[in-house]
């Protein structure tokens, strides 16, 4: 049956903080459709570590069991290899679930309180109409398209967000040095990894991280340097590099898996706003993260966001836009703020070098930093 052609707010990407917005508004009575171009289940390149600002933001959400109940195993110690040096560090209360698993179990947790989704689906917001009470999005599947129309329009299609095309005003500037991501998934006798263990291996062209996921299999999460991945024959020669250099075994069929590589990471979106619509998750902007950072930037950029969607349904000012940027650099722009810069640290083979040698020699001050860092902090609901 096709949808209904209008909607008080339609969410584009049911990623993380798609699903997660459309699930909250939701739960408040707003009618919402969800449209992503994928069919799920479908994997996608991630690390698959929920940190503990990830957690807290489904349990605010009013999710708290999502994950246990999806199998996720919960995520105890890294080993951080650098330099052919392996130093154990202990985490504190992360969990490990394949986005294949989490994905799916949001929508589904979206549909169960009335959102409506569609997946297979391509969205294409139209231009806006002066200060008109609605956008229009343009929906496409196979050769069907149809119009439907919403009073607010949330965007959460990743990186790239082709949905965005005639919206010339909103750009993304990549940073000249991002890395790219590459993943793929292993079977569970490709390497003797405990569960529970993320193996980090850093080396001078990127980073390779490892994790068995709830069905067993081993997941791994990379970011290169576009010349390593070229140099070395594609993901998995640049994988073995990074691993090898870092002092880790590379597990087996690298050479044979399904490599999947995404756009460049780090990048900035300007504005992060327009009429009756709102950037969220990693559309609004990306860096590298490390321990399952990604994940709890999306599900904090969702709930942030609520308070103005449920507030533009009323009435769009241009105050909302301006609080969106306000917002969503308190809540997420200022916690990358660390990432960004470890990432410039372990590009220098000297930083790089002190820090494996601070994790070796003080673990237990290393545990305390990191779990200074992933501590939660939310946005209120109700603001």
């Amino acid at each position: 049956m096709p949808p209904a052609p209008d909607w008080d707010v339609v969410v584009v990407g049911a990623g993380l903080a798609g699903a997660l917005a459309a699930h909250g508004l939701s739960r408040c009575g707003v009618r919402v459709l969800l449209v992503e171009q994928r069919v799920f289940p479908r994997w996608k390149v991630c690390g698959a570590c929920l940190s503990p600002q990830a957690l807290a933001a489904l349990e605010a959400a009013g999710l708290a069991g999502l994950v246990a109940d999806q199998g996720g195993l919960a995520l105890g110690s890294l080993e951080l290899g650098v330099a052919g040096l392996v130093s154990p560090i202990a985490l504190g209360s992360g969990r490990v679930l394949s986005r294949a698993r989490l994905d799916q179990a949001l929508v589904e947790a979206a549909e169960v309180v009335g959102a409506t989704v569609l997946t297979g689906t391509r969205a294409l917001l139209a231009p806006a109409a002066g200060h008109a009470p609605h956008r229009e999005v343009v929906l496409q599947n196979g050769t069907a398209r149809r119009r439907v129309s919403a009073k607010v329009v949330l965007i959460a299609a990743g990186l790239t967000h082709r949905c965005l095309d005639g919206e010339a005003q909103i750009a993304s500037r990549i940073d000249p040095k991002s890395r790219v991501g590459a993943g793929c998934v292993l079977p569970a006798g490709a390497a003797a990894l405990p569960p529970g263990v993320l193996q980090m291996a850093v080396g001078r062209g990127g980073y390779v991280g490892l994790v068995r996921v709830e069905g067993g299999e081993i997941n791994l999460a990379c970011a290169f340097d576009p010349p390593l991945v070229r140099s070395s024959g594609g993901a998995s020669g640049a994988c073995q590099t990074v691993l090898k250099e870092a002092g880790f075994a590379p597990p087996a069929g690298l050479d044979g898996a399904a490599w999947q590589l995404t756009a460049a990471l780090s990048r900035r979106t300007r504005p992060l706003a327009g009429h009756r619509l709102l950037l969220i998750g990693d559309a609004a902007g990306y860096v590298e993260p490390f321990t399952g950072e990604g994940m709890g930037w999306a599900l904090t950029s969702s709930l942030a966001a609520l308070p103005l969607v449920l507030r533009g349904l009323e009435h769009w000012d241009g105050a909302i836009e301006a609080d969106w940027r306000r917002l969503h650099h308190r809540w997420v722009s200022q916690r990358q703020t660390f990432c960004r810069a470890l990432a410039m640290v372990l590009r220098n083979p000297w930083a790089t070098w002190g820090v494996s040698r601070l994790a070796r020699t003080f673990p237990s001050i290393t545990s305390s930093m990191i779990g200074f860092v992933q501590r939660p902090t939310l946005p209120c609901l109700t603001d």
